[in-house]
């Protein structure tokens, strides 16, 4: 089920020195509508912005830029949801 997921999303990673400490996945119709999924850090680099630069990213992808809207559902990351500058 999780590679079904992630082969029907478009991913994103996060590495250093050759190792992934970062996730995140856009569930789109590249037209209108997305949904930030699955967005993680690796515990020990949290803190460090990674997640903001993984959103800012993910943002400034062509298939997500031109977005009209993009949900993100979190607990915890209130600040990885404010990435997105207000206007857009």
């Amino acid at each position: 089920m999780i590679e079904r997921s992630i082969a029907h999303s478009l991913c994103f990673g996060v590495y250093t020195a050759g190792r992934q400490i970062g996730f995140a996945r856009v569930i789109t119709d590249c037209a209108v509508f997305g949904y930030l999924a699955d967005v993680f850090v690796l515990p020990e680099f949290r803190g460090r912005g990674v997640g903001k630069h993984l959103v800012k990213t993910i943002l400034e992808h062509p298939d997500v830029h031109g977005l009209k809207l993009l949900l993100l559902r979190t607990r915890d990351a209130f600040a990885v949801s404010s990435a997105r500058p207000r206007g857009e």
